[in-house]
C-alpha cells in the first residue's frame, strides 16, 4: 500500500524525467533509409578553384544515374560539412557532382563564383562519360544549392542556356543568400525556367543572411508555376532543442573528409547535427521534389503546400513537430491583395 502511495505520489516526476526525443529516419519513402546501393564511390577532382568532388552510387554500380549537383555555402568546401545528405542521395541511385568554386575564405571574388561552378560542372559531365564512371542521365537534371550555393544555383537556372549546361528541372534554394558579398545577386528572377519544380527554404531564426534573397527569388520568378517559399521554425518541446538557424543543413560525416580545416570547417563540427529537420525537411522535400520531377511520383512531399510536405514528424510522446510553413503562389496573391486592402 505504501508502496503504491509512493508511485503514485512521484509518477507525474516520472514522466517529466523521461527524454522527449524527435523522430529518427523513416524507413521507407522521401527522406527515408530504403537505400538501393550500399556505398559510395568517391572521387576528387578538386585542386583548383573550379574543380569538383564527383560521388557515385555502389554496391551494386549501376550502368546510369540522375545527376544532382550540390552547391555549398560560402566557405564550405570540405565535402564532409554536407556529408550524411550527401550519402543519403548517393546510395538513393544519384551520381552527386559537388563543385569547389573557392581557393579559399580570401580568393577568387565571389563574380567568380558561378563562372567557377559552370566549369565544374561542364568538366564532371565529362568525367562521367570515361568507362570506370556511372554514365550521367541530365534529362531531369537536379540542383541543390545552400547559402552562397543557393545564389549560385538559381544564376545556374536563370542563365543555363548561356552556360550550356542542362536545364535544370528540379532546384532546391536552402537558406539563399550572400551576406556582405553580392557578387552573385540578380536584380530579379523572372528568367527562371517556367518549367522547373523550385522549392525555397528558409530558417525562422538565421541570423546570417535572413530570408531576403529567399522572398526576392520566390516573388520574381513569376513564370515558375510550381515553386513554394517554405520557412521552418524552431521547436524546443522536446529534450533534443530543433532548431532553425542558417546552417540547419549541415550533416556532418567524416567519410567525406578532405582534411581542410578553416573557419567553417570548424565551426560545422561544433553546430552540425542530423535530426527531424533534415530527415522529414531538406531530405524528404528534395527527394520527393526529384521523384515528381522524373516519375510524376510524391508531389504531395514536395510541393503544394500539404500536410505531408509541412509534417516533421512526431515527438515520441505523440506531439507534432512545429510544422512547415508553406506559401505557394496563389497563396502570396492573397497577402498582396490584403495588404493592398488595408
Amino acid at each position: 500500500m505504501v508502496y503504491r502511495f509512493i508511485v503514485l505520489l512521484f509518477f507525474p516526476y516520472l514522466l517529466c524525467a523521461q527524454e522527449i526525443l524527435p523522430p529518427k529516419q523513416a524507413a521507407s519513402g522521401p527522406g527515408g533509409s530504403d537505400y538501393v546501393h550500399a556505398s559510395v564511390s568517391q572521387y576528387d577532382y578538386a585542386q583548383e578553384p573550379d574543380g569538383f568532388w564527383l560521388y557515385e552510387p555502389a554496391d551494386p554500380k549501376p550502368e546510369t544515374a540522375n545527376v544532382i549537383v550540390f552547391i555549398h555555402g560560402y566557405g564550405a568546401y570540405n565535402p564532409m560539412i554536407y556529408g550524411k545528405w550527401i550519402k543519403h542521395l548517393v546510395r538513393k541511385g544519384n551520381t552527386v557532382i559537388y563543385p569547389r568554386y573557392q581557393r579559399n575564405l580570401l580568393s577568387p571574388s565571389p563574380k567568380l563564383f558561378t563562372e567557377n561552378v559552370v566549369e565544374a560542372i561542364l568538366n564532371a559531365l565529362d568525367t562521367l562519360k570515361e568507362k570506370e564512371h556511372v554514365a550521367p542521365i541530365t534529362d531531369d537534371f537536379s540542383l541543390v544549392g545552400h547559402s552562397y550555393g543557393g545564389v549560385i544555383a538559381a544564376n545556374l537556372a536563370v542563365y543555363h542556356k548561356r552556360y550550356t549546361i542542362p536545364k535544370p528541372e528540379a532546384v532546391m534554394l536552402v537558406s539563399p543568400g550572400t551576406g556582405p558579398f553580392k557578387g552573385g545577386l540578380l536584380d530579379d528572377y523572372k528568367d527562371f525556367p517556367e518549367d522547373t519544380n523550385l522549392v525555397i527554404m528558409v530558417s525562422d531564426k538565421d541570423h546570417t543572411v535572413g530570408d531576403k534573397i529567399g522572398k526576392r527569388i520566390f516573388k520574381t520568378a513569376v513564370n515558375v508555376k510550381n515553386r513554394n517559399l517554405i520557412k521552418q521554425y524552431s521547436d524546443y518541446y522536446g529534450s533534443q532543442r530543433l532548431t532553425s538557424g542558417h546552417d540547419e543543413s549541415y550533416s556532418i560525416d567524416l567519410d567525406f573528409d578532405t582534411g581542410l580545416r578553416n573557419f567553417t570547417a570548424k565551426r560545422a563540427l561544433k553546430i552540425g547535427r542530423l535530426n527531424a529537420i533534415d530527415y522529414f525537411g531538406y531530405w524528404k522535400i528534395f527527394d520527393a521534389l526529384n521523384d515528381f520531377t522524373r516519375f510524376g511520383t510524391n508531389k504531395v512531399y514536395a510541393l503544394g503546400n500539404t500536410i505531408e510536405q509541412k509534417s516533421l514528424g512526431l515527438w515520441s510522446d505523440g506531439t507534432r513537430i512545429k510544422e512547415l510553413e508553406v506559401i505557394v503562389p496563389e497563396l502570396e496573391q492573397k497577402l498582396i491583395s490584403n495588404e493592398v486592402e488595408r
